[in-house]
């Protein structure tokens, strides 16, 4: 049946940034499609850990630091050490800065590309080198931005990396779909996290934004439940290097 496509059960997710925000949404989701799931955060992951435990579901937290690389082996050997195997990873952890283009520090240029970009890079060929050792294949799911297809204003690193990402995608998914590596990405739309939490709260700002997208909300966690699930399930077999705008319709606009 096509529902049995969906399902996750036997299946090892990894998720960044899974204490909170996106991250915690996508890791329930997960969980709730069957997976056991790998939450990998800075700080605790506790309230994540309650979310999946009250439905039944596994959870085991790695805490890590994406700032530096010397964390990938633990965040593998983690996964591999409490359920003996990977099969998804979701790249959700990111980080932004703001800061008019004229005067944008060094400093912060070279944080976000750490965290939004090179790691991503990174923990996925580490990622991808274990699901090769498994010869069963698996999935990689990046997590894009709407400033994968537009400028910004006053975040250029974040821009340049979320761009970044998005062909990171595409390259990976033509190397690794010999291997069955599904490689693909979500773009989020203006979605109501710690990261827009400046954007909402100047009133004429959000108002702008939310008379752009014709669903006329921001977005929630909740909603990208349904495309992680789906790119992390074998329902997506036959897709490889593309990235799903979950976004109201903000790019149809």
């Amino acid at each position: 049946m096509i529902l049995d496509l969906f399902k996750l059960d036997g299946k090892v997710a990894i998720v960044t940034g899974a204490n909170t925000g996106l991250g915690q949404g996508m890791a329930v989701a997960l969980a709730q499609a069957g997976a056991k799931v790998v939450g990998v955060a800075r700080r605790s992951c506790e309230d994540t850990r309650k979310l999946i435990e009250r439905d039944g579901g596994c959870f085991t937290e790695v805490i890590a630091d994406l700032s530096s690389m010397e964390v990938i082996p633990l965040i593998i050997n983690g996964a591999l050490d409490a359920y003996g195997r990977v099969d998804i990873l979701v790249n959700n952890a990111g980080i932004i800065k703001r800061e008019d283009a004229i005067d944008f520090s060094e400093e912060n240029w070279d944080s976000v590309i750490q965290v939004n970009e090179k790691m991503v890079f990174f923990l996925s060929q580490a990622f991808a080198k274990q699901l090769i050792k498994q010869n069963e294949g698996g999935k990689i799911i990046n997590v894009c931005s709407m400033l994968s297809y537009q400028g910004g204003i006053r975040v250029p690193s974040y821009t340049a990396s979320k761009s970044a990402v998005m062909g990171l995608t595409k390259a990976m998914a033509n190397e690794w779909a010999q291997y069955n590596i599904n490689v693909n990405a979500i773009a989020p739309g203006y979605m109501a996290t710690n990261n827009t939490a400046q954007l909402r709260a100047d009133s004429d700002r959000s108002e702008a934004i939310i008379d752009r997208i014709p669903a006329g909300r921001w977005g929630t966690p909740d909603d990208m439940k349904g495309a992680v699930v789906y790119l992390a399930s074998d329902a997506s077999s036959y897709v490889n290097g593309f990235t799903i705008a979950v976004d109201g319709g903000w790019l149809g606009r």
